[in-house]
């Protein structure tokens, strides 16, 4: 495992900064799985000059992570090397202005999905089976339910490691299936989302029919990290890994969902090192049943151990 780097007391933050910083802090409690280690820095800031001034005063070499509810990460057993940024209630802000809404990277999808509802907005019905906050849906072109991120996306603000403000159109966010072209070092703070005027009795019969089928196929109240894998093109994923006799598999105290093949599963004493070769295993299955590569839809961050 990589040496951690002691950086308590090293870098110089500035005394204007009034966000909370912890060293070495527990990272398994803030996500899904609820496993993996630690942050060696853990930053909570109270707005975006805050963040600014947190950003800016990091050497250029440390690495940056945004976590939102940590719905779609896996966090490695020997932690994540620089800081991690958590968005507090500042970045959760929500509006609507005629037919759009305007949402803060922290903001639950879901959130989102029944703010919409009550605007009678439709186009965002899909996000009610989005798991997480805005920020990771835009960085990876979430979706569900045949729409994504990209069909209601307007506009984002995003900022960079030297605290500066970027506004991003629909072409800058170079959009695919499950991803985007924004670089890595950007940071998104908000983004515009578009939808049309809708029946709000039509709109809440298809989020209830999207919440439905999630609670009949998905394991909703386990320690998972939502869709492991990503659907190569013309395959379901789950079907595959199901075609390879992995459904209920286990390594360690980490399963294969029995109700959805998509799921990984902490029973309750998995490490993140038995989630993620679980994960490895069923992708070498399924290439030897199928011939299909599975790619990880779950961010796996850290330090192996």
């Amino acid at each position: 495992m990589p040496e951690k780097r002691n950086i308590d007391g090293v870098i110089d933050f500035p005394a204007a900064i009034k966000g909370k910083i912890e060293y070495d802090a527990p990272l398994a409690g803030l996500t899904w799985f609820r496993t993996g280690g630690n942050a060696d820095i853990l930053f909570t800031p109270e707005d975006e000059d805050d963040l600014a001034l947190f950003l800016k005063a990091l050497p250029n070499d440390m690495p940056v992570l945004p976590l939102g509810v940590g719905s779609n990460m896996l966090i490695r057993d020997g932690g994540v090397e620089g800081a991690v940024i958590r968005f507090g209630k500042k970045f959760s802000s929500c509006s609507v202005s005629d037919n759009e809404i305007m949402a803060g990277a922290g903001t639950p999808d879901i959130t989102v999905a029944r703010k919409a509802l009550d605007a009678s907005l439709s186009g965002f019905e899909f996000l009610r089976g989005v798991p997480g906050t805005i920020g990771g849906a835009l960085k990876m072109n979430a979706g569900a339910y045949g729409r994504e991120i990209k069909d209601i996306f307007k506009s984002a603000r995003t900022m960079d490691r030297s605290g500066d403000i970027h506004e991003l159109t629909y072409d800058d966010m170079g959009f695919s299936y499950r991803k985007t072209s924004v670089p890595n070092d950007h940071i998104f703070l908000n983004a515009v989302f578009e939808g049309i005027k809708g029946d709000p009795e039509e709109i809440q019969l298809r989020m209830n029919e999207i919440g439905n089928a999630r609670e009949e196929s998905q394991p909703l109240r386990t320690r998972t990290g939502g869709s492991t894998f990503k659907n190569p093109d013309g395959y379901s994923a789950w079907k595959l890994v199901d075609e390879a006799g992995c459904r209920g598999f286990r390594i360690g105290g980490a399963c294969v969902s029995e109700k959805h093949c998509n799921f990984l599963i902490n029973e309750g004493s998995a490490t993140a090192r038995d989630i993620e070769e679980l994960g490895e295993e069923v992708r070498k299955r399924v290439k030897e049943k199928s011939g299909v590569e599975l790619q990880w839809e779950i961010k796996r961050v850290g330090r192996k151990s």
